[in-house]
């Protein structure tokens, strides 16, 4: 699968703009603010129907415009696939598959996989466990239509046993049998979401811990470790147990919801102990294990985008790097940096087709 063409009209920086890219490596050079990574971005918009920078879908339109349209036209086993995504102010955002509108986004999630390596993941390690869950949840989700669907009617359920805890305090009343219904749907959609997350952790793990030494040369030791309160208690015991709690608080204090990821190197969080370089190896390791994953589950190779990847990084890493791309595991990849020199020069021991677009 690769992306052959690009078209944007009124996204971010640009008016209007087209590119024919290369079926193996394209390269995105200039000055920042020439709009690099807002070309990755629009890619990005094709396989998941919104930004990976922006959530504010609005902020993606190009400024005093009312609308955006990005267009690509894939080849995908063998067939032209054309895909558009399009927003107007006021208006719901479309995403349309060869001229025919989605009814529901989740059904196109996971049609056009794809992986991005960028700056912004140091978020995984810098924020919250929300961030960490969201990530767990995108590579599941891309090869699991069951467990996307659980995902959000979980959401959906969470959001109105809150409510009722909300109108509980407000009003001074209790409703014990609307509550036992949401504890029960909560505690079965949870049960399986839970379960799906120890199983890919299991098949991930060893996957991300093969990549980091490739990339580190064995230095160091890194691990991940899934968190959650149902390792030690079933979901519907907790929200019994939890209830004066959730009462008070008046929203739901236990559940999958709380979910984290810990990231360690040599058995110390890697956020106050590995420096810029550690870290970034471990997310791009923790990126080309997502990659391997979806890959091998969902039988298609992911689109790569390697956003400013080579930043702060010692030659000997992106080495490392350039080798593990080097060789037909990779389909389509895409490279941003603001030097061509280098760009050039790292694209060249790959040994594949490459075009340069300087913007």
């Amino acid at each position: 699968m690769f992306l052959k063409k690009l078209s944007l009209i009124n996204y971010k920086n640009f008016d209007s703009n087209s590119f024919d890219f290369n079926p193996k490596i394209n390269c995105l050079v200039g000055n920042n603010g020439v709009g690099k990574t807002n070309v990755l971005d629009a890619i990005y918009h094709l396989s998941f129907g919104k930004s990976y920078f922006n959530p504010v879908a609005t902020q993606n339109i190009k400024h005093g415009e009312d609308f955006f349209v990005i267009e690509g036209l894939y080849e995908k086993t063998e067939r032209e696939e054309s895909i558009i995504c399009s927003l107007k102010k006021g208006q719901k955002k479309v995403v349309k598959r060869n001229g025919k509108a989605y009814d529901k986004l989740s059904e196109h999630i996971g049609f056009l996989p794809l992986v991005i390596i960028s700056p912004a993941d140091r978020d995984l390690i810098i924020e919250g466990s929300d961030t960490r869950r969201k990530f767990m949840d995108s590579v599941i989700s891309q090869s699991n239509k069951k467990y996307l669907q659980n995902l959000i009617n979980y959401n959906k359920v969470l959001s109105q046993r809150n409510s009722l805890l909300k109108y509980f305090a407000l009003n001074a009343t209790f409703d014990g049998d609307t509550l036992s219904i949401y504890n029960e749907q909560l505690s079965q959609i949870g049960s399986e979401i839970y379960d799906e997350r120890k199983k890919f952790l299991e098949a991930f793990v060893p996957i991300f811990m093969k990549r980091y030494n490739a990339i580190s040369n064995q230095k160091e030791v890194v691990t991940i470790v899934y968190k959650s309160q149902l390792h030690e208690h079933g979901f519907k015991f907790l929200l019994e147990e939890n209830f004066a709690k959730d009462k008070v608080l008046q929203y739901t204090s236990v559940g999958i919801h709380k979910d984290d990821l810990s990231f360690t190197i040599a058995s110390h969080p890697i956020k106050k102990f590995g420096s810029q370089g550690q870290q970034k190896s471990f997310l791009t390791a923790l990126k080309l294990a997502q990659f391997d994953f979806i890959k091998e589950v969902s039988k298609v190779t992911p689109i790569l985008l390697l956003d400013d990847i080579f930043d702060k990084l010692d030659e000997q890493r992106v080495a490392s790097i350039v080798s593990l791309v080097n060789n037909d595991d990779f389909g389509q990849i895409f490279i941003s940096d603001t030097h061509v020199d280098r760009t050039e020069a790292i694209v060249k021991e790959i040994h594949q087709s490459y075009e340069i677009f300087k913007l």
